[in-house]
């Protein structure tokens, strides 16, 4: 199965350039607002894409699906597009499990503190998941900020570890775009966008 990976596209996503795929994972911020006029037209977007599976997640900056109900948001999915709130979907066998959540940081969308609560929100991960799809990182691995700091989150490190999907999709860090593979995991930070909200990256390819 070919999968094509991006994240934080916030609200550009229509300026981007497509590989051609099985699969498509969206790991969150896919709006800037967060507001309802930018969520429609991701959802516009996203919908139209030639792929056979759509599948994203929510990310810090996604405030209306925080807000909204999740009855709702899945009456708004076009045909294809799979919106995962703490859930898995099951494509040919292969097992996609999505979370929005990341370490608190001042007051965005999907937020939870270090510690106790993320990791009980983390021990949610299924055991025979192949692909996870977090909007955060896990610590140590593509999690670094400008100044060198890790971002990730060691309670999702240990789940990670734990379970051993074949690949682990975020992003959230755009300083970190890129793919590389331990503890025999493919980590995937899929930012399309650098830290100055500049597209400059490329969606990523992988297989599973």
């Amino acid at each position: 199965m070919k999968i094509v990976a991006l994240s934080d596209t916030h609200s550009r996503h229509r300026l981007l350039k497509l590989p051609k795929g099985d699969v498509l994972l969206h790991a969150g911020d896919v709006s800037y607002h967060g507001d309802k006029r930018e969520i429609e037209d991701f959802l516009q977007w996203f919908g139209q894409l030639p792929f056979s599976f759509k599948i994203f997640i929510a990310g810090n900056h996604d405030f209306f699906f925080e807000r909204e109900k999740l009855s709702a948001i899945k009456k708004m999915l076009p045909p294809t597009v799979h919106y995962l709130m703490d859930e898995e979907v099951s494509i040919n066998g292969i097992k996609i499990w999505g979370s929005p959540y990341t370490p608190k940081f001042y007051r965005w969308a999907f937020n939870k503190q270090r510690g106790e609560p993320l990791a009980e929100q983390w021990k949610k991960i299924p055991a025979d998941v192949d692909v996870l799809l977090t909007h955060g990182p896990v610590y140590g691995i593509l999690d670094l900020t400008p100044n060198e700091q890790h971002a990730g989150d060691k309670d999702l490190l240990r789940e990670v570890l734990r379970v051993k999907p074949k690949a682990h999709v975020c992003g959230h860090i755009h300083e970190s775009y890129g793919m590389v593979k331990r503890h025999g995991i493919k980590f995937i930070n899929a930012c399309v966008l650098n830290e100055a909200y500049e597209l400059v990256h490329k969606p990523i390819l992988f297989e599973v």
